[in-house]
């Protein structure tokens, strides 16, 4: 497998990040993770502080999940080796055994940006509330009115980004907010970048820890 890179955005997520970075490590053990974390008074650091293969970056204040990823991206494109990047949440809502498969099908098919939808066919989402729902699909239903681009879920942040992908929004994104509208912003300039997007099935499942 090529150089791959995972960045993780946190914040308070004491419950879950030792369990998950465990987990992702049993299943690619080359990989590197890149947690960039937001916690006031984060305990996190102290769990990596030996750790090579995981680098961990604490901002001290929250600045948004999107922003986050940004920071996250442009540090990992600085090392020339890394090919492709992911970025996923820590909570365990996007499942660390979907990784392999999604990868594969990645390389596969030579993408730029590969998302993991919750709303293909043989996706599913577990756990939410009916408000959540209602609230997910609004939102989707408002950015493909305005963005029109041939996706279903485009506010999904379990993400793959080919290093070509992951310059350009480097370069290009974060100028419009740093929350979750930076997942909007990215799907744009890769798309207008005539960059290669495809979708792939998803089961997410809402937190039950942090």
């Amino acid at each position: 497998m090529k150089n791959l890179t995972i960045i993780i955005p946190t914040y308070n997520e004491e419950k879950n990040i030792l369990k998950l970075t465990n987990r992702i490590h049993k299943l690619i053990p080359k990989c590197k993770i890149l947690i960039v974390d937001d916690t006031k008074n984060s305990k996190i650091g102290k769990i990596y502080k030996k750790s090579k293969k995981i680098e961990f970056i604490i901002r001290k204040n929250k600045k948004g999940r999107g922003s986050a990823v940004l920071f996250g991206l442009k540090k990992a494109i600085r090392d020339q080796k890394n090919e492709i990047f992911v970025e996923m949440d820590a909570d365990f809502s996007h499942k660390p055994n979907e990784l392999n498969r999604n990868i594969k099908f990645f390389l596969k098919n030579h993408c730029d940006l590969l998302i993991a939808s919750r709303y293909l066919p043989n996706s599913k989402i577990k756990n939410w509330s009916f408000q959540r729902r209602v609230f997910s699909k609004l939102a989707n239903f408002s950015a493909r009115l305005f963005l029109q681009i041939d996706v279903t879920d485009y506010t999904n942040g379990f993400r793959i980004y080919s290093r070509k992908a992951a310059k350009k929004i480097a370069n290009d994104c974060g100028k419009i907010g740093d929350g979750f509208i930076v997942l909007s912003e990215i799907l744009l300039k890769i798309h207008q970048s005539k960059l290669k997007i495809m979708e792939i099935h998803s089961i997410f499942i809402n937190r039950v820890r942090g």
